[in-house]
């Protein structure tokens, strides 16, 4: 009776944490990313989805029934995985104009110099002037390091931005995002099948913050963190080499392994942090939280109060084309340099 019952508890757990979940992903594989019409695609997908079900049904049969239907999924699956392996990221594409060039640099002592800096003057998604610039800067000039993160689907999402702050109020902000062509669109469940590569975006915070914040009205917040310029030259260091070799050997984005929020933490950890894995990193709305959990912004105040004083978006709706825009939404924004917060 054990016997059965422990018997009965396996191919239970053989369905549910193995057979569905491998179904499930080969599916939506085949339906976003199978070289064939919608019909096509749609067929393969419900193809394999039966072959998964009968599987599990499979499973609850006489043994050699059970591991014939096994054997037979595992081919299927092994194949798929091989032509999945053949689905490598393009070099070139009808780029978005937004992204359609990658930021390269290189470093020699102390000068940081940047091939197309985005400098974009956003009217609208749809209305810009387009401006690329080639940048120098003084590394032993880096002084802070300050995180974005913008709304833009509910407070379980943002876009993560890093910006880096140099003497004399110059700051330069990276964002990591989805390299679309000009007739795709954003979709986290197909970005998680090799829908778009990545994208290193080296930008002023008058582009790409006020972007979300003017143009298209998301809920950003600014946290000014608790990092020692020698890590933030590091981290910066990082970003070059990364989207440098991006511009050769381009890589996937995906939504759940590889986007805005799980790329800069890898970063962070390479440049020498000791953050550690939290779930936070993927349901990146949380940061905040997990930031505040490992004493990397101002802790004086309660988090509440922290969040609600983050937000910057009046700010810079009201800075708009100011040349000191960078300035202006950081006023009232909590430091942890402000001495009277220390």
């Amino acid at each position: 009776m054990v016997r059965r019952a422990a018997g009965l508890a396996l191919r239970i757990i053989a369905a549910i944490v193995v057979v569905v979940p491998l179904t499930a992903w080969s599916a939506l594989a085949l339906w976003f990313r199978l070289p064939a019409p919608e019909a096509l695609r749609g067929a393969a997908a419900a193809l394999f989805a039966v072959l998964g079900l009968a599987t599990i049904v499979a499973l609850f049969m006489r043994r050699s029934r059970s591991l014939l239907a096994l054997a037979v999924f595992a081919v299927a699956f092994g194949g798929l995985l091989a032509w999945w392996s053949t689905i490598t990221p393009p070099l070139d594409g009808d780029w978005a104009p937004d992204v359609a060039r990658q930021t390269t640099g290189s470093i020699e002592g102390d000068t940081l110099t940047l091939s197309d800096v985005r400098d974009f003057d956003w009217r609208t998604d749809s209305d810009f002037t387009e401006k690329w610039s080639k940048r120098s800067y003084d590394l032993s000039k880096l002084k802070t390091l300050d995180l974005f993160l913008a709304y833009w689907a509910g407070p379980e999402m943002a876009h993560v931005i890093m910006s880096f702050g140099f003497e004399g109020g110059d700051y330069l902000a990276w964002s990591v995002e989805v390299r679309r062509e000009r007739s795709g669109e954003f979709s986290p469940i197909a970005d998680a099948f090799k829908s778009h590569t990545l994208v290193y975006l080296a930008t002023t915070e008058r582009d790409t913050v006020r972007l979300r914040t003017n143009v298209r009205g998301e809920d950003v917040r600014l946290y000014r963190l608790k990092t020692p310029p020698e890590q933030a030259r590091a981290l910066l260091r990082e970003y070059v080499v990364e989207s440098t070799e991006l511009a050769e050997r381009p890589k996937w984005y995906n939504s759940i392994t590889a986007n805005c929020a799980t790329v800069v933490f890898k970063l962070v950890r390479a440049a020498g942090s000791g953050l550690p894995l939290d779930w936070r990193l993927v349901v990146n709305g949380f940061l905040p939280g997990y930031l505040y959990d490992h004493g990397a912004v101002v802790t004086t105040m309660p988090l509440s109060e922290l969040m609600e004083r983050a937000r910057v978006s009046l700010q810079a709706k009201a800075a708009d084309q100011s040349p000191d825009f960078s300035r202006l939404i950081r006023v009232g924004v909590p430091s942890p340099w402000d001495s009277a917060l220390k």
